[in-house]
Parts: C-alpha cells; sequence; structure tokens
C-alpha cells in the first residue's frame, strides 16, 4: 500500500515538474530571435519598396511561397509572382509580430522555423486604400537565414453584423 502511494506522489510529481521543463525549452535565443527580426524587416522594407527581385533575395535559391492562391516554386518564380502583383497593386506599412515562443531551431541547428501575425496596407487602380492582415510561417536556414518555405494567408475580414430583424409584436 505505501509502495502504490508513493508511486502516486512521484507521479503527480513529475506531472507538475513536466510543463514546467517545457516552459524553459520553449523560450527563444534572444539573439536568434533578433537575427529573425532584422531578416523579417529586409522582407518587409522589400514588400513597402514594392520591390520584387528584393522581395525574392530573401529566399533561397529553391525557397517555397505558399499562399491560399497557391504554391510558387524557386526564387525566379517567387520574383515574377511578386512582380506581376506590384504590377496591380502597391503594399505599404507592413508589420509584422513575431509569436512570443519564436524561433524555434531544428535538432541539427540548420535551419529555424517561426510563426506569427502580418498586416499590410495595399491600394489598386481601382480599390483602397484596405488593410488586409493574417497568420504566417516560416523556415529559414543557411548564413543568412534566408526564407526556405513561407506560409501565409489573409485572414477575411469579419461578416458585417446582422440586421436586427422585426419581432412579429412590432409588425
Amino acid at each position: 500500500m505505501k509502495i502504490r502511494l508513493l508511486l502516486a506522489l512521484v507521479g503527480l510529481a513529475i506531472s507538475f515538474a513536466l510543463p514546467t521543463f517545457a516552459q524553459q525549452t520553449n523560450k527563444p535565443d534572444p539573439q536568434l530571435r533578433e537575427r529573425l527580426i532584422s531578416r523579417i524587416k529586409a522582407h518587409t522594407d522589400a514588400l513597402d519598396k514594392n520591390d520584387a527581385a528584393a522581395v525574392a533575395a530573401n529566399f533561397t535559391e529553391d525557397g517555397v511561397n505558399v499562399e491560399q492562391g497557391g504554391t510558387t516554386f524557386g526564387r525566379a518564380a517567387i520574383e515574377k509572382l511578386w512582380a506581376d502583383r506590384f504590377k496591380q497593386v502597391h503594399f505599404s506599412n507592413n508589420k509584422v509580430t513575431v509569436d512570443e515562443d519564436s524561433p524555434h531551431m531544428t535538432t541539427d541547428g540548420k535551419q529555424m522555423w517561426a510563426t506569427g501575425s502580418w498586416s499590410a496596407t495595399i491600394q489598386g487602380e481601382k480599390f483602397g486604400p484596405t488593410e488586409i492582415k493574417g497568420y504566417w510561417a516560416v523556415i529559414r536556414e543557411g548564413d543568412d537565414w534566408n526564407i526556405r518555405m513561407l506560409c501565409s494567408n489573409v485572414t477575411p475580414p469579419p461578416a458585417p453584423a446582422a440586421s436586427p430583424t422585426a419581432s412579429p409584436s412590432s409588425q
């Protein structure tokens, strides 16, 4: 009986201790986080300048860009995607927020991954300015921490509030 009680107490102590250890390992390295933020700034600066070549330069040669419209493979194709986009839409006020627990390193130390949110102002010839926003996830690698894969979405605006319907007694 005493052994069962002891095992139960040990199990309970471990169950309380494990989340504490997990929280400690989720704290990102401050220098790595600073480096990630500086690389993100290079990307958002390129977007604000509407410079497709500079946007593509943030990707590895075989980088992948994944959006709700599809997947684009390779730096050259990513540059074309953004060049075509910039002909139709002007981007400005790009802001990126990095999630509190990002970035994370792969076990071999060759890649980092991170998540967060973004917002930007867009204006076309016949619309805008309009604020758009969404979420992103990135895998970066190499000495310059270029983008190996960037996944992002555009969050739809909230649905308009339903108009109140007249109650039967007010008709």
